[in-house]
């Protein structure tokens, strides 16, 4: 399962970064008519987001997680500062589960 751990953790980091960035870019376009750095930023993080989800779903099939939890956790990458806070709660979760998977 770490195999599909740490795609998850880095698609997670990268996907909360570009979306505070996308937050500041959407400032930018919206409060002050700059349209530029949105205009790179907004299909980036569309397409990282698009991995972040394919990664959720190699791990949450591999933890046999539920449905509504993994449509949870794929929630994080769309608020600010949540996917940051998921992705720890993710590892502690996974890595808590596989002694218990080790022993049996």
């Amino acid at each position: 399962m770490e195999s599909a751990l740490k795609p998850f953790r880095v698609l997670a980091y990268v996907v909360g970064c570009m979306l505070l960035i996308l937050c500041a870019a959407m400032v930018l376009r919206y409060g002050f008519g700059n349209p530029t750095l949105s205009k790179i930023t907004a299909p980036i993080h569309g397409g990282l987001y698009m991995l972040y989800l394919v990664a959720v779903m190699n791990l949450g099939m591999k933890a046999r997680w539920s449905w509504p939890y993994m449509l949870g956790v794929m929630l994080g990458g769309t608020v600010p500062f949540l996917s940051f806070v998921i992705e720890r709660r993710v590892t502690q979760r996974v890595q808590s589960a596989a002694p218990a998977a080790a022993e049996a």
